[in-house]
């Protein structure tokens, strides 16, 4: 096939990455080889508008195992054990088809982490959609969101894996472009880590798992372009997932992997067969030639170029000891599988594909990786305020109404009907769940605990991307606190829209620069991560970017212990605001649930952070938990100190529907700003010793103001005496509660 500019624009290789090709191979590149090329060299798999920055971030800590270049991330947790865990992204194919596209992400993650040896034992997910309620996309939205739902659901239930927490946001820039990032989590003992790297000229390379279909063919490609009208069209691309043959294959690589006869393994994730292949051998420093005619097909007629980057789910590459071939092919039977050898590793660096005998595609490993293009893209400077820095002008007639706005927003209300629909408790593990500041599961093996919390928020991220990131870091770092875990490491998922315009890299510089402060400041190294990029829908004329949207994932470690959880627990015990009342001015406003929920705006710059106080702040709030002083805890952040104080009167099993609590504030802030500001470094904690918390506080030279009493079914608020919000506890939560359900019913 003749290699024209057509064809070219179609793999999305530009005219200057061809000629490197050719100068690569010294000749013109088959048809399957270019088709290798595009899905190698696609941001994808390359990250080649993000990999010069992504090295600004920390990497390595004391507990670090394997950091960034692996499947997942694993740090140490003490008594021979360790915790792999990544974040991934399957955006486009979730707007394309919303049921498989967020199935397949699951399963592609789940993936990511039995492949170095670890067993998964929870999943967290951070959503993105378009308003339900918008009047042109809001049928559309409902769907998608219906169906992605269901994806994560029936994966991860089928699979036997807990879902045990993440996020779900709305906003107009997700209408064309919604995002689904998934958080993993295993445990493994350290001395059964497996990589990815092939080794031993002559060991045999074997193909485990489904067969190979046509199903996914360039999907990674399809991740690294803008959306179109045209993206139906797409569907093809989407992968198919089977979540009880993925069990399957989990059960049978975790067997084959204690049997001692595998060297390597890589699951086959984006561009399938071409990236496990490559990899494998690049990591090892070693080559792997292989033969299609030996690769299981569930179809007939496929060409080498389908094989090869088909994504088809549910299939591994492993490579064994050179005569042990049986002790695998017998676990994998056992588990009614596919295993067949396809392939041997060779002494040159190089992925060699043959057909039937006849080669199709050679081509240097250092090529597909090394080689891979890396742009330093033009990016732009500030300003990023998506409005003016001064907002409206404007003042409440009725702070209870707009408190009931606010907690039956799509952002702020209850989310039960999404994570109802997964089995959370699966495996026994899970101490606290979904609803909570952070989630967190037994290690059964070590006596302790692992929590884990996933935060974003592209509202704060569109007015500065460096300061909204590091407050998102701040914010999965104070859950993990509130709850009186430790936080150890990351994970983050950057989803962008499309890199070549410098207004939209400069986000993405922005927020990686603010990650490495944040993450190297509060101590979590990022293990791993995922970029999703061009996450924006052209309509027409018209070009929608998302808000940058970084979502971050932290752990946490603390030993194991009932759980502290957010509501309210007892009438009578006092209600301590660590932390203090926070600074906020009209400017730092326009970011707040406020804003968008009551004022329908977005102005100005994120509120202030001051990294040494929050750190401290985190610090006061684990010795709290420790020492048994906090009967609720529950930080601050969407919707400010008033949607919290609602939040802890909600979701208790105490007759006339919860405990509420009497709170008088003094403060110069404005009714608006003391209510509804989203300043960090705050936490509420309910306790029958506020002296001992006010010690704690004095110890780590922060504020604390015991700001109130819980009561019996009511929530009102005070400032300076002056009544602001008085209100049922039943009736708020009886708003909160249902307005998920009646948007999508609507």
């Amino acid at each position: 096939m003749t290699i024209t500019a057509d064809v070219l624009a179609r793999h999305h290789i530009t005219q200057e990455e061809y000629q490197v090709i050719l100068k690569e191979l010294g000749r013109e590149p088959t048809f399957t080889e270019l088709g290798i090329f595009s899905v190698m060299w696609s941001e994808h798999c390359s990250y080649k508008s993000s990999r010069i920055h992504l090295k600004k971030l920390p990497t390595r800590s004391k507990l670090v195992v394997q950091g960034p270049g692996e499947n997942a991330g694993i740090i140490d947790i003490g008594q021979g054990y360790a915790i792999a865990f990544k974040i991934e992204s399957h955006n486009h194919p979730s707007f394309i088809e919303p049921f498989q596209g967020a199935a397949t992400g699951v399963g592609g993650i789940l993936r990511d982490i039995f492949t170095m040896g670890a067993r998964p034992i929870a999943v967290m997910d951070a959503l993105r959609f378009g308003p339900l309620d918008d009047p042109h996309n809001g049928r559309r939205n409902r769907r998608i969101l219906d169906g992605v739902v269901s994806g994560i659901s029936h994966y991860g239930n089928c699979f036997g894996v807990p879902t045990v927490g993440g996020e779900c946001v709305f906003e107009p820039v997700y209408n064309g472009n919604p995002l689904v990032n998934v958080f993993a989590l295993g445990v493994v003992r350290k001395e059964d880590i497996f990589y990815a790297k092939a080794t031993g000229a002559g060991n045999p390379v074997i193909y485990v798992g489904s067969k190979t279909g046509k199903d996914g063919v360039h999907g990674a490609t399809m991740a690294s372009a803008e959306f179109t009208e045209e993206a139906m069209a797409k569907r093809p691309n989407v992968q198919v997932g089977d979540p009880f043959m993925e069990k399957l294959l989990l059960e049978a690589c975790l067997e084959a992997m204690k049997t001692g006869a595998i060297v390597g393994i890589q699951d086959m994730g984006a561009a399938g067969l071409t990236c496990s292949t490559c990899e494998m051998g690049s990591r090892g420093n070693v080559g792997i030639e292989i033969d299609l005619m030996h690769v299981p097909q569930r179809e007939t007629g496929m060409s080498p170029y389908e094989i090869m980057l088909s994504e088809s789910q549910e299939r591994m590459l492993l490579v064994a000891e050179k005569g042990r071939e049986k002790e695998v092919f017998d676990v994998f039977e056992k588990w009614g599988l596919d295993a067949a050898t396809i392939g041997v590793v060779i002494d040159e660096n190089t992925l060699r594909v043959k057909d039937h005998g006849v080669v199709v595609a050679e081509i240097p490993n250092a090529s597909l990786t090394g080689a891979a293009p890396m742009y330093d893209r033009p990016h732009a400077v500030k300003p990023f305020r998506a409005a003016p820095i001064q907002g409206p002008s404007f003042a409440s007639s009725d702070l209870t109404a707009d408190l009931r706005r606010i907690l039956s927003s799509a952002d702020v209300c209850s989310k039960r009907y999404i994570w109802q629909q997964y089995d959370h408790m699966v495996r026994t593990n899970t101490t606290l769940g979904p609803g909570a500041d952070a989630a967190i599961v037994r290690i059964k093996e070590t006596g302790t605990s692992v929590a884990m919390a996933l935060d974003g928020n592209g509202r704060m991220c569109s007015l500065d991307p460096r300061l909204g990131v590091q407050l998102i870091v701040a914010e999965c770092c104070r859950n993990l606190s509130t709850v009186g875990a430790l936080p150890v490491a990351a994970t983050n998922n950057l989803n962008f829209g499309n890199p070549e315009r410098p207004e939209i890299m400069a986000q993405l510089v922005e927020a990686i620069e603010g990650m490495a402060e944040a993450c190297a400041f509060f101590d979590t190294p990022i293990t791993g991560g995922n970029v999703s990029l061009y996450n924006e829908t052209r309509t027409g004329e018209e070009l929608v970017a998302i808000y940058p949207t970084p979502v971050i994932g932290i752990v946490g470690l603390l030993p194991t212990q009932t759980p502290v959880s957010m509501p309210f627990r007892n009438p009578g015990r006092d209600v301590v605001l660590l932390g203090g009342l926070g600074h906020c001015d009209l400017a730092q406003f326009g970011g707040t649930q406020y804003a968008k929920v009551i004022l329908s705006d977005l102005w100005g710059v994120p509120p202030a952070l001051d990294m040494h106080y929050e750190k401290r702040v985190h610090a006061a709030a684990r010795q709290a938990v420790a020492e048994g002083l906090a009967e609720s805890a529950h930080d601050i952040s969407d919707g400010g100190l008033a949607v919290a104080l609602a939040e802890c009167c909600f979701r208790t099993t105490s007759p006339g529907g919860g405990i509420g609590a009497a709170i008088d504030l003094a403060s110069d802030l404005r009714p608006e700003f003391l209510l509804f500001h989203e300043g960090p470094s705050r936490i509420v904690i309910s306790t029958a010793n506020a002296a001992r918390i006010h010690a704690i506080a004095a110890e780590h030279d922060i504020e604390v103001h015991t700001i109130g009493r819980t009561v019996e079914g009511r929530l009102s608020i005070r400032g300076s005496g002056t009544l602001l919000i008085d209100s049922p506890v039943e009736e708020l939560d009886s708003i909160w509660e249902e307005a998920l359900e009646q948007l999508l019913r609507d």
